[in-house]
């Protein structure tokens, strides 16, 4: 398996990437979805008539397909966003693939002075697993994200 990545390399050398480099990319930016990898990789290759200055016009054009399929009346796009939509982790889990989202979590905590005890900390979990089950039960195959 490829060595994952910490940081983001120059936008600018996206197209020279291997493959695998470039859906380490995806997976830092969101969350590991083979189906965003699917749908975005060709947006980053060689072949792509897309050419990005930043990381935030390659965010933005991921959203511009990602509000494409949602506002489609192709039930398999709708299949498709919600492959997507299900890659991100479950509020209050402890398990969170992106390293960025491990970075963010973390330094909205030491903002916040969270100050919680582990009580406190188990019971807010409690709460949060109760609420993804009920939302799961409601919208079978989503996340509430």
């Amino acid at each position: 398996m490829a060595e994952s990545l910490d940081t983001l390399p120059p936008v600018s050398t996206l197209p020279s990437l291997p493959t695998s480099t470039r859906a380490q990319i995806l997976d830092l930016l969101f969350e590991p979805s083979q189906a965003l990898h699917t749908l975005s990789l060709p947006l980053t290759s060689t072949e792509s008539t897309h050419s990005f200055r930043t990381y935030d016009d390659l965010i933005a054009a991921i959203g511009i397909q990602l509000t494409e399929l949602a506002e489609s009346a192709s039930t398999s796009d709708t299949e498709w966003l919600e492959q997507i939509l299900g890659s991100h982790p479950r509020l209050g889990e402890k398990k969170v693939d992106s390293k960025l989202s491990r970075m963010e979590q973390a330094a909205m905590a030491k903002a916040s002075g969270d100050q919680r005890s582990e009580a406190e900390i188990a019971a807010e979990m409690e709460t949060l697993a109760k609420l993804n089950a009920e939302y799961e039960a409601r919208f079978p195959g989503l996340r509430y994200v």
